[in-house]
């Protein structure tokens, strides 16, 4: 008999609140995240989906709730946010890179600044990563020489160098011209075929469809529906996913 494979809880998400003002954004959300697993987020916009992920990532501080990061509160005042943050990392729409450097020390300086990695070690892993994502032709090239899909594998392989655990996507291909999106989405597969714990906010609905282990759909700051990517595209329960996914696909569900 086959042993079943132990799961291992990275992310727990516990009533997890943010409000801008008065304004609520995030109105109770809970969920947990598996190593391995790669979550598509959806929703229209407006729905909490970036400002998720950004709590996530502690770019925006939580008005309540918990965020347990392998078993420790993320929240707390003596958590160590610095090296959490080499463990999890995070694509920006932008890219984000630093435009007077080349890709390649867009790639070695955070690993020099933040994990005190000498410049051959973390030449050598970013030489690494750049491969990966197919961009060894282009190690010395400026953001101002790249196209945007080039971009934002730089910032990908950036991510990948810091040693992360987990990579939170927002939104990766929304600022992207149309023919340059295959190509990052090419780059995002490959990395969920490896096991790379995943959470992206995405538009796409295709890589959502084919490359998820689950798919979450927010609907006004809360979780609607939650579930494999079968039961969200074939057979969704909630009556607000079939009506975004009719809008968005263009089909009946």
């Amino acid at each position: 008999m086959a042993t079943e494979r132990k799961s291992e809880v990275v992310f727990e998400i516990k009533d997890l609140e943010k409000s801008f003002g008065d304004h609520e954004v995030l109105k109770g959300i809970s969920m947990t995240v598996e190593k391995g697993e790669v979550v598509s987020i959806i929703g229209a916009s407006g729905s909490g989906k970036s400002t998720f992920l950004r709590c996530l990532n502690l770019l925006e501080t939580p008005s309540g709730g918990e965020i347990l990061y392998r078993g420790e509160n993320i929240l707390d005042e003596k958590f160590d946010v610095r090296s959490y943050r080499t463990k999890v990392g995070m694509v920006f729409q932008q890219f984000n890179l630093y435009n007077n450097m080349s890709a390649i020390d867009n790639c070695v300086k955070p690993q020099m600044l933040v994990l005190r990695k000498s410049k051959a070690e973390a030449t050598e892993n970013a030489l690494k990563y750049l491969e990966k994502v197919g961009m060894s032709e282009y190690v010395n090239a400026r953001p101002d020489q790249l196209s945007g899909g080039q971009k934002q594998r730089v910032a990908i392989a950036r991510s990948l160098a810091m040693d992360s655990e987990v990579i939170l996507f927002d939104e990766p291909t929304s600022a992207l011209d149309p023919e340059m999106v295959g190509e990052v989405l090419l780059v995002m597969k490959s990395l969920a075929e490896s096991g790379l714990t995943m959470l992206v906010v995405t538009h796409e609905m295709q890589f959502a469809k084919d490359v998820s282990s689950r798919v979450v759909f927010m609907d006004g700051g809360v979780i609607a529906e939650d579930g494999t990517p079968d039961v969200i595209f074939g057979k969704p329960k909630n009556p607000r996913t079939k009506e975004f996914l009719r809008r968005v696909l263009n089909e009946d569900i």
